[in-house]
């Protein structure tokens, strides 16, 4: 079984959309039948994120945390005693390509990090094309990228477990768990292959995360000679 973690807190604006592109790529027929659970961790939700997602056909299960990592980490772990062999995780705002399973599969590694596109500059008025610009001179949309970004990440139930899994943080849980995958040794794929769209939205749930992160962006002013990168980098192991 592969299972697929998506933490959500007051999402039911987005939730639908994510529901509904993980349910297309659960039934790709390049996974030949295998059985995907979905699971929507809603954390300390207010709204109507769970009876959407519910509704859409992904199963639901709650924290009251308010922290991504705890929330992702406690998904996982549901799904690990259900027996699945392979973990996917994304994001509540994001919308993964109806092959984004089988690409992450395929590449028969212990773990994959993906990259992002971003659907939607234009939430940022009239700073969305200066954004837009210095994403595509910043970030690396390709093979051999080094970025890490929870809303594209796979990895195998036995490489997670040995690594330890996911770490109680409020963010850059995906960054501490990459880390701690190539401490304990296991292949890691660095691919653009596996395609997920995500929300380039101010009013981001996990605090430091990619939304915080256009915000300081524009506050700095896009200048590329003063603009650190969208995106960091991950060292090489």
């Amino acid at each position: 079984m592969i299972g697929v973690v998506v933490p959500a807190h007051d999402e039911e604006a987005n939730i639908a959309d994510t529901v509904a592109c993980l349910r297309a790529a659960s039934v790709h027929p390049a996974l030949q039948g295998e059985a995907v659970q979905l699971l929507i961790v809603l954390d300390s939700c207010s709204d109507a994120t769970g009876a959407i997602a519910r509704w859409q056909g992904a199963r639901t299960i709650a924290v009251s945390a308010r922290n991504v990592g705890q929330a992702r980490a406690v998904g996982a772990q549901q799904l690990l005693d259900e027996g699945a062999r392979w973990l996917a995780f994304t994001d509540a705002d994001t919308r993964v390509s109806p092959d984004w399973l089988v690409r992450q599969l395929e590449l028969g590694a212990d773990a994959v990090c993906g990259s992002i596109g971003v659907d939607d500059w234009s939430v940022h008025g009239h700073h969305a094309e200066s954004l837009r610009a210095h994403f595509a001179r910043t970030y690396t949309d390709a093979d051999g990228h080094r970025h890490i970004h929870g809303a594209n990440l796979g990895v195998s139930a036995a490489a997670y477990v040995r690594a330890g899994g996911f770490r109680a943080l409020a963010c850059s849980e995906d960054v501490a768990l990459v880390e701690a995958l190539q401490a304990s040794g296991a292949r890691i794929a660095w691919s653009a292959a596996p395609r997920v769209s995500t929300s380039a939205r101010a009013d981001a749930r996990a605090r430091g995360g990619f939304g915080d992160t256009l915000l300081a962006v524009i506050a700095a002013g896009l200048s590329a000679a003063v603009v650190p990168p969208l995106i960091t980098e991950a060292p090489a192991p």
